[in-house]
């Protein structure tokens, strides 16, 4: 999301709020092909070992792209600035062949409100070159956040159990470094002043980077690529931050924590 979405990301206002269902938004994109030098400073940056081939998550940036210019067509009728990505799940079916472009087909559903009002949006792209499937990432978003019920939030702290599997602290700059890697400029990860600006008291780390950053800690642990992984975004992971990954309940899960609480968490598998 370059400097000129996020323009137009912000720029978009919502529409009068829809009277029945929202029927299911669709597109296509072409993606050339992979850069091979992109696909190596991501690697590099997000902690996989060297390697030629697009780790699972790395699937996640052109995704990104068609889901934005997807939402920004006038059959969707909510605002973009203040969505939230909530859930995601990606998985691997087979090797992209060389030199092959990739066909990035996307389907958005506008899911019905819950009890609490609240809209959320669930995304699937696939991604297929010469006709066999490659990849299918699926996302949800919170689109119109729901009404508060006035009870005061109450709850026990969590208490870090799993062993844990690797942990990273996010500099300062770890947010602009992303953005150049992924193309996402969301204010809300840069500096103080611009995350301020859409509201948040400090900038936090983008959601795909701690997938990511996870992703390649569970291959160095495994020493084999990941072939899913889900992950359910619990809590924001701000600049500044010591993160924690720990094993989850079972073999093939995962739990992200920062200052102590619940960030992320997951399952996996491995090809």
């Amino acid at each position: 999301m370059g400097p000129g979405l996020v323009l137009r990301v912000l720029s978009k206002r919502a529409q009068s709020a829809p009277a029945g269902p929202v029927a299911p938004l669709r597109s296509q994109f072409i993606l050339p092909g992979l850069d091979g030098a992109h696909v190596a400073r991501y690697r590099a940056a997000l902690g996989f070992a060297p390697g030629a081939a697009a780790p699972l998550s790395y699937w996640y940036l052109p995704v990104q792209r068609a889901h934005m210019a997807t939402l920004l067509s006038d059959a969707f009728p909510y605002r973009l600035a203040g969505i939230v990505h909530v859930e995601n799940f990606l998985e691997s079916h087979a090797p992209l062949p060389a030199g092959a472009s990739v066909l990035l087909s996307t389907r958005i559903d506008v899911l019905p409100p819950g009890s609490s009002g609240a809209v959320c949006c669930a995304l699937e792209t696939v991604g297929t070159a010469n006709g066999e499937r490659i990849f299918t990432c699926t996302s949800k978003y919170l689109a119109v956040r729901g009404a508060r019920s006035g009870k005061p939030r109450t709850g026990q702290a969590v208490v870090q159990q799993g062993p844990v599997i690797d942990s990273w602290t996010l500099g300062p700059s770890s947010g602009r470094d992303y953005a150049r890697i992924s193309g996402d400029w969301n204010p809300i990860h840069l500096t103080k002043w611009s995350a301020r600006l859409m509201g948040l008291p400090a900038p936090i780390i983008h959601g795909m980077h701690t997938l990511a950053r996870t992703c390649a800690a569970l291959e160095t642990m495994a020493g084999r690529p990941v072939a899913s992984i889900s992950v359910r975004f619990k809590a924001p992971v701000p600049l500044g931050e010591a993160a924690v990954l720990t094993r989850g309940a079972g073999p093939d899960r995962y739990v992200l924590f920062c200052a102590g609480v619940p960030a992320a968490e997951g399952a996996f598998t491995l090809a």
